[in-house]
């Protein structure tokens, strides 16, 4: 074979010379392009994998970790909890809104492959400058995309985030996280066990749309990517509703073995995992998969990565079942081959072999690179700049506006707006909290879901950066009285083959490892997307966290919004003069830098279970995490979010700006009732934690004192029109 053709299919020549070891002949074009996708690192995860050894996943409540459609975490009453969060960022940056339509599909497909209803959606979104007229119509695009597959299925989009950053511009970042419930003994994982079982395909017909998708995924982006948009698959949301249902019935019924969702490399990676893990083999004729375009060629069929369809296992005998059902649901179901014994991939047309191949040989011995790992010059730059020297502003209320009004920090209902997150009736708190929560029907729990992560954060300290991600997702959960449980990570960096991003993945998660072992989070799956960049650099590293908590009475959830006049302030935690990395210092200094803020983990981990008593002691009437923006931000936000304004008087050495607008970690602001808070505070000095009165709530207005000075008061309704209106109106541009 021409070194043009597999080259372009992404192997190396070294891959190749490997591929011709393992078969002891040299492949077709149909192997080729087989191992081509299987060992791309969107499939292979080649360059991460020794990386991701590091992560602790193990843990009594843990009953999936990696290696799964998704994991699965032990929430009681003989249930569980489905999560996974995955990247659909180079689709999204050719054809937004298809993108982050597939995107949604693709990882909701993951958790019913399992045995779980899906019962949400969350997403993480990064962006170029939203002055820039491409980043809107991107970002209109992808926040469509998901609206559309989301609303149109059923599920409730309950959070997610967004940020803006110049290094996002040519490749903007769409993760999608789905959730789902399951009892235990449903639980269904992607196996093809059984010598003789035969191979269900059911759902969609199969086109020529996202082959080679996965490679697509592996390489960077440049002017030539345009071209690439016929990769791109297209979705119907319709179509995977019927498929959930009919997936759900057939699990319902016992009637399968294993089951797989079609995604990346479609029929070649569902069938060569199902059956890799399982020790066997398969034989499949692509004769017998139905189309919906003619001419389909064996490579077109094998690599074609169209949607909504699955790849099924079922036991001995219960195929008409499972046809019968299917046909009351109006999709297709046929029998394309069986599961053999000898551990090879044989794939038919009409009797004749197309390929034969190990089937461990495209899963277990695609190729793993221990990179270069090397230090980033830029870093001595940036995080040695002096940022004591910096002026100090003349109007702190002006600031605060304006920060309220900076694209990161203002209110994202632009977006959520345009997702339906009350359908199925189970959201207890939607979007625009520190974290979502649902109720499990018939029972008093509730499940707390969030995501989060801070590019800004890894590019100046990836190792602190990832365990901040980690931490904050932890604390966001602790805010409305949950305890967390576990994570799947979404992983974005640049190209791999640079030692710099090397370096900065592997400080990432080594940060994230150390922050889950402490605060007993273990890692149960996600996504590893590399290659994230264009002819003007690579992204931030932007390691993005979602997680999921449980709250044991849903009746004592804690809320962000200040509510009752009177209420004591009392910040728990401290602050220092640690503005590097800030959404201060970036929207009012023009600068990134500086070094981001400390993070002592064990003083992490004592807040939040400090905050988590409290609450579930009915001492705490709000709760919110002080993150970006700092103190000032968290305190507009809770005025904001309960209708009420609250008087602040701060006791200081700081300068006022570092005071109020420091991102210092382990923060967490509560309102109290006034009897309750003494409790509060006695429970923290026990716990050996600093602990603040700060003010009352009450009133229409923001004001803040430091050391007798009032800094400034501040209209509960001036500040809502900065927050509210700034990304609408960037949007109507």
């Amino acid at each position: 074979m021409e070194p043009e053709i597999y080259r372009q299919m992404g192997l190396t020549d070294e891959e190749f010379d490997r591929i011709k070891e393992i078969l002891g002949r040299e492949p077709n074009y149909v192997e080729v392009g087989m191992f081509a996708v299987m060992w791309s690192e969107h499939c292979g995860y080649k360059s991460s994998r020794p990386v991701l050894k590091l992560f602790p996943t193990k843990a009594p409540w843990v009953l999936q970790g990696p290696g799964e459609n998704a994991g699965i975490v032990d929430i009681g009453d003989g249930q569980a909890v489905v999560f996974k969060i995955e990247s659909h960022n180079h689709p999204s940056a050719i054809e937004p809104f298809q993108g982050a339509a597939t995107g949604v599909g693709g990882i909701v497909r993951d958790i019913f492959a399992m045995g779980a209803r899906p019962i949400a959606v969350l997403d993480s979104l990064r962006f170029g400058p939203l002055d820039d007229p491409r980043t809107r119509y991107l970002m209109g695009g992808v926040v469509g995309g998901i609206a559309f597959y989301g609303n149109c299925l059923g599920l409730p989009t309950v959070g997610g985030e967004v940020y803006f950053e110049p290094s996002y511009a040519g490749n903007p970042l769409v993760n999608a996280m789905a959730v789902g419930l399951i009892e235990q003994k449903n639980i269904r994982r992607g196996t093809a066990a059984g010598v003789g079982n035969a191979v269900m395909l059911i759902g969609a017909r199969t086109g020529r749309d996202g082959i080679h998708g996965a490679t697509f995924a592996s390489e960077e982006l440049s002017e030539a990517s345009e071209e690439r948009r016929p990769s791109v698959q297209v979705g119907d949301p319709f179509r995977e509703k019927l498929l959930i249902e009919a997936c759900l019935e057939i699990i319902n019924e016992d009637l399968v073995i294993g089951m797989q969702d079609m995604g990346a490399a479609g029929i070649t990676s569902s069938s060569c995992e199902m059956a890799a893990r399982a020790g066997t083999g398969m034989e499949i004729d692509i004769a017998l998969v139905p189309r919906r375009e003619e001419g389909m060629t064996p490579y077109e069929v094998m690599l074609s990565e169209s949607q909504e369809r699955m790849l099924l296992v079922p036991k001995k005998g219960a195929e008409e079942r499972i046809r019968a059902i299917c046909r009351r649901w109006g999709l297709e179901a046929v029998i394309i081959g069986r599961v053999t014994g000898d551990g090879l991939m044989r794939i038919m047309e009409n009797g004749r072999v197309v390929a034969e191949v190990p089937a461990r040989a495209l899963t277990d011995q695609c190729p793993v690179y221990e990179r270069e790992r090397r230090r980033p010059a830029y870093l001595d730059e940036v995080r040695q700049r002096d940022l004591r020297r910096l002026p100090q502003p003349e109007d702190y209320g002006q600031v605060l506006l304006g920060l309220l009004a900076a694209p990161n920090l203002a209110s994202k209902e632009w977006v959520y707006r345009q997702y339906d997150y009350m359908v199925r009736t189970d959201t207890v708190a939607g979007p625009g909290g520190d974290a979502a929560i649902l109720r499990v029907k018939g029972t008093s729990k509730g499940l707390a879901l969030t995501v989060d992560g801070n590019g800004r954060y890894c590019y100046l300290d990836p190792e602190r950066g990832g365990a901040i991600a980690v931490a904050e997702a932890a604390r966001n959960l602790a805010c409305v009285g949950a305890r967390p449980l576990a994570i799947t990570d979404c992983l974005n960096f640049g190209n791999p083959e640079k030692p710099e991003v090397a370096w900065q993945f592997y400080q990432a998660v080594m940060g994230m490892s150390r922050a889950c072992e402490v605060l007993q989070t273990p890692v149960t799956g996600g996504n590893v997307s590399f290659y994230n960049e264009t002819e003007s650099g690579a992204i931030y590293p932007t390691p993005v966290v979602g997680m999921v908590g449980l709250l044991p009475d849903i009746e004592k959830r804690c809320g962000m919004g200040f509510r009752r006049e009177g209420d004591l302030l009392i910040m728990v935690g401290e602050t220092y003069p640690e503005i590097g990395g800030s959404e201060y210092l970036a929207t009012f200094h023009g600068l990134v830098a500086g070094e981001p803020p400390a993070l002592d983990l064990e003083r992490e981990k004592a807040v939040q279970a400090l905050v988590r008593e409290a609450i579930a002691a009915g001492l705490v009437t709000a709760a919110h995490d002080c993150a970006e923006g700092g103190l000032a931000v968290a305190l507009a936000e809770s005025a904001l979010a309960g209708g009420l304004g609250a008087e602040v008087e701060l006791a200081s050495d700081l300068r006022p700006d570092y005071l109020l607008f420091s991102e210092s970690q382990s923060r967490i602001l509560l309102a109290v009732a006034p009897e309750a808070g003494d409790r509060v505070l006695d429970l923290a000095r026990e716990k050996g934690l600093p602990v603040t009165v700060i003010g009352r709530c009450g009133g229409h207005s923001l004001a803040v004192r430091i050391n007798g000075r009032t800094l400034f008061n501040l209209s509960l309704e001036e500040m809502g029109k900065q927050w509210r209106e700034s990304i609408p109106v960037l949007m109507a541009r």
